[in-house]
């Protein structure tokens, strides 16, 4: 899905790490959230409430998933589920656009 109808976006952007990751919250009408994004190259561990799907839409990343010592190759078309109570750690190898789905 390329767009978006019908949905509340919050104006105030997310900003993280100095700027160097950002993104805008998109409510839908049964109250789910989504995150639409730009991450820039760099290094960034996050923590999670609830489980998250995070769909690389362009870009190229490294992803170390909880409980694993590997880094998964993650390329624009790809995505990834992280568990809820839980940290992640990303490599952007090139500049990224995501959208983060939470799915709590």
């Amino acid at each position: 899905m390329s767009e978006f109808t019908n949905v509340t976006v919050v104006r105030e952007a997310n900003v993280y790490f100095g700027g160097t990751v950002t993104s805008r919250t998109v409510i839908f009408p049964d109250g789910t959230k989504k995150t639409l994004g730009i991450m820039q190259l760099g290094e960034y561990t996050f923590n999670t409430g609830v489980a998250e799907v995070m769909e690389i839409l362009a870009g190229e990343l490294d992803v170390k998933l909880p409980g694993s010592d590997q880094w998964d190759r993650i390329l624009g078309g790809e995505s990834f589920e992280v568990p809820a109570n839980s940290s992640f750690t990303m490599k952007v190898l090139t500049l990224t656009d995501y959208c983060c789905s939470y799915l709590g």
